[in-house]
């Protein structure tokens, strides 16, 4: 049987082995959420850079870029990480790069520490994810975001959600996925409300961004699986 693994922070993937394995990375509010929103409404790519000085460099290449720091846009660049500016029309067909504060850091940790794999995880796409990683003869890493290298309660929540869901055809092999799936069955039956403790849940409603926090949380909606092919992020 396949095994199964979470690293709860970017911080701790220094002691994963990721060899001939597949890493779901996941950044609930708002990374992951936004770049499966866009592939799956006709954007063709997306560039993730760990810096704003990245993101900048693609700019000056005639590329849309997409910046934020502190769950708000940066200053300067055309979107931001709210999963609603990526479903304008104009955007099909386009290439965008994207940095920001965690996500894009853990999309770029996982592929420089050596994963086979990259796939982008959300709730929006949770159940095409479960029937391909249970399809997949493959190990699997659910590489959580956090914040700041720090763990956070929603990246974690929606690990447990996934190991909850492929606990009949995998092994866990360490303790993070027992507080995963723990934290998830704590706040199944209500996620909204169980979300609610999270720091970033309050951050981002003290920036107004209360309806990307809905949306995020909205369960198997798209079918599409980004995945890291290069240095782009395209559907599989």
């Amino acid at each position: 049987m396949n095994t199964i693994e979470t690293c709860l922070t970017p911080e701790m993937l220094r002691h994963h082995d990721l060899t001939n394995k597949t890493v779901v990375v996941i950044d609930i509010f708002r990374a992951t959420s936004c770049i499966v929103t866009a592939l799956a409404h006709g954007v063709q790519s997306i560039i993730p850079v760990g810096t704003i000085a990245e993101a900048k460099l693609l700019q000056n290449k005639g590329y849309l870029t997409a910046a934020e720091r502190q769950g708000s846009k940066v200053e300067g660049f055309d979107l931001d990480n709210s999963p609603f500016s990526y479903l304008k029309p104009e955007l099909k067909g386009k290439t965008i790069g994207l940095t920001t504060s965690n996500g894009t850091q853990a999309i770029r940790a996982a592929q420089e520490a050596g994963a086979y794999e990259v796939l982008i995880g959300a709730f929006l796409n949770i159940t095409v994810l479960q029937e391909y990683l249970q399809k997949r003869s493959q190990s699997v890493c659910l590489l959580c975001a956090g914040w700041k290298g720090k763990v956070n309660l929603e990246d974690t929540f929606f690990a447990g959600a996934v190991l909850n869901m492929l606990a009949p055809t995998f092994t866990t092999i360490n303790d993070d996925c027992t507080l995963a799936q723990a934290t998830y069955l704590q706040g199944a039956s209500n996620p909204v409300r169980f979300l609610e403790q999270s720091a970033h849940y309050h951050r981002l409603e003290t920036l107004g961004n209360q309806d990307d926090i809905t949306f995020c949380l909205q369960k198997g909606i798209y079918q599409n699986i980004p995945h890291l092919k290069g240095d782009k992020l395209i559907n599989l």
